[in-house]
């Protein structure tokens, strides 16, 4: 019975298709796992797929590049994910057109303190070059994040990583600090939770109110176009 098994599982995963269905299967059980949680933070699907694909792989010793050849089906949609931002941006304009004298300070404040802050620390630290590309735009949403570290030359994956523990953290930690340093006005809220935490700093905007959840879906479209124009630029003069 266990050499059946075994066989079985050398079949399936030969197969291309069995990266997609394995990456399918963990989100949504991770996802289930979520819910049932009242949708904390600490329990993002995301992050919490990602470990358990990566303890079978290497459970299993199948290499990233087999599994990648089903799941980059999956990594194909991060384009039109990205396309997909300009909804709460389109719905946002009269929003933009009111506040844009706040906005124009406080976003690429906000791009250039996330991005640059992050690459001196890794610096600081010893990282090498792969590891700062794959760091520099860990504070934008996954599609823009992963599509900007590719370009620098680093490595998605670990940006994809990166990204989901900066919205963890922000989503806890944001809204308390916010509060201890007395930052009441919802849009200002709002604004700080997407620019920093990005989607789950929105999902966690959306809690407080629809007004802050409505800033935060704004700041987070555009600080990510913001990151995807200055970044590559900035590290170009950098390089």
């Amino acid at each position: 019975m266990i050499a059946e098994l075994s066989d079985i599982w050398v079949y399936l995963a030969r197969d291309p298709l069995f990266g997609l269905t394995l990456t399918v299967l963990a989100y949504l059980a991770a996802d289930q796992v979520y819910r049932r949680l009242g949708m904390h933070p600490l329990a993002n699907p995301v992050l919490w797929s990602v470990v358990a694909l990566a303890l079978v792989l290497r459970g299993t010793g199948i290499s990233y590049e087999r599994y990648f050849e089903g799941a980059q089906f999956i990594h194909v949609l991060l384009g039109p994910a990205t396309v997909a931002l300009a909804v709460p941006l389109y719905r946002a304009l009269g929003t933009v057109r009111r506040q844009w004298r706040g906005l124009l300070v406080a976003l690429p404040a906000s791009v250039l303190v996330a991005s640059l802050g992050a690459v001196a620390l890794a610096g600081a630290l010893g990282a090498g070059e792969a590891t700062l590309a794959s760091v520099a735009p860990k504070a934008v949403t996954t599609p823009i994040a992963m599509g900007i570290s590719e370009r620098l030359g680093g490595l998605p994956s670990l940006t994809a990583v990166l990204v989901i523990l900066t919205g963890i953290l922000g989503a806890v930690l944001g809204p308390p600090l916010l509060s201890w340093l007395k930052v009441r006005d919802p849009r200002a809220r709002g604004v700080a939770l997407g620019a920093a935490a990005h989607g789950i700093g929105t999902a966690r905007a959306f809690n407080e109110s629809p007004e802050t959840g409505a800033h935060a879906s704004l700041a987070m479209g555009l600080a990510g176009v913001l990151t995807a124009i200055l970044l590559p630029l900035a590290w170009t003069l950098m390089g």
